[in-house]
């Protein structure tokens, strides 16, 4: 598409959203437990560093769930203070646990907790937002992997066609028309002398969006296989936000911020708690992390996404 016949709006702010979603029901989405909310009994964050309940899974384990009326029972106790139960009976119940857990784990390796995500987040909506900046042979890999392995929808910001990426864009757009959709603008970043930051242009493509979950996605990051479904089914489960990395340091589960290079959230959490003026870099990660109001988790196991470009390349120019 030419420069001629392409839309090419002069500021980021300058582009309208044509309708308001706001408000719209997560039709989809469990609502976020009370407890996890600022103001209850809950903070909704685990400072332990321990796996929240259901993370890896899909599936959180309803309270009580296969809990006995005595649980000393099960391992052989009557429940009495000197009672020591029967140590043939908990080495059989312990070889039981151990079977127990190889069968599941093997279910996992045939790829059933994979399936059984996918059922779960099926019919959700689901929208990658990207900003390019440049580097147009990046944004061509990042688009097809996202193409190729998800189902999601593809909103991608232009920022000058630099180097001309806005036309690798129009070009995939060409080829997938119902999964892209790209705004040109001629305003570039400060780190190319334009006065545009991460936090208007981000802000930007969640009111653009319509979907009930939106990702925050770098170009630098491609996806080498369904890196998308246990986020999404993180948030199904019923948290504010999920990543393949932790902003600091932390074991899979719950954790205090999320990197935002590959972050999916409910996109209604998202619009009121985004810190519009932030520059990109760790402070935005965590500003934007404790905004939400909600648990924020790791999905178990490493999640099939690799970099292509140097860390935080594209978008820490973008902050300037």
């Amino acid at each position: 598409m030419s420069e001629a016949a392409r839309q090419v709006w002069p500021t980021v702010r300058s582009i309208p959203v044509s309708s308001v979603t706001d408000s719209k029901p997560p039709a989809h989405l469990r609502p976020i437990p009370p407890e996890q909310v600022a103001g209850s009994t809950g903070t909704g964050r685990d400072t332990t560093g321990g796996s929240a309940t259901g993370v890896g899974t899909g599936r959180a384990r309803p309270r009580g769930a296969g809990a006995h009326g005595n649980p000393a029972a099960a391992l052989g106790f009557s429940g009495d203070p000197g009672q020591h139960g029967d140590p043939e009976y908990t080495m059989l119940h312990a070889q039981r646990v151990w079977d127990g857990t190889l069968a599941t784990n093997r279910m996992d390796d045939l790829g059933v907790n994979t399936e059984r995500q996918r059922v779960e987040t099926k019919g959700v909506t689901v929208a990658v937002g990207l900003l390019v900046a440049g580097r147009p042979e990046d944004a061509l890999t990042c688009v097809q992997s996202v193409i190729d392995h998800t189902h999601a929808r593809i909103l991608a910001l232009d920022l000058g066609n630099i180097d001309g990426a806005g036309d690798v864009l129009d070009e995939l757009a060409g080829r997938y028309p119902e999964r892209i959709a790209v705004w040109h603008v001629a305003e570039t970043t400060r780190a190319d002398g334009g006065t545009v930051g991460w936090g208007e242009c981000r802000t930007k493509l969640l009111r653009l969006d319509e979907s009930e979950v939106h990702v925050l996605m770098e170009t630098s990051l491609v996806l080498t296989g369904e890196a998308l479904t246990p986020l999404v089914a993180a948030i199904v489960e019923g948290a504010v936000a999920a990543g393949w990395q932790a902003a600091e340091s932390g074991e899979p589960g719950r954790v205090e911020a999320l990197r935002c290079d590959l972050m999916a959230v409910r996109r209604a959490a998202a619009l009121g708690a985004f810190p519009e003026d932030a520059e990109r870099g760790p402070d935005a990660d965590l500003e934007f992390s404790h905004a939400l109001e909600g648990e924020l988790v790791v999905p178990e196991g490493p999640l099939p996404v690799r970099r292509i470009g140097s860390e935080r390349r594209d978008e820490q120019a973008i902050g300037g």
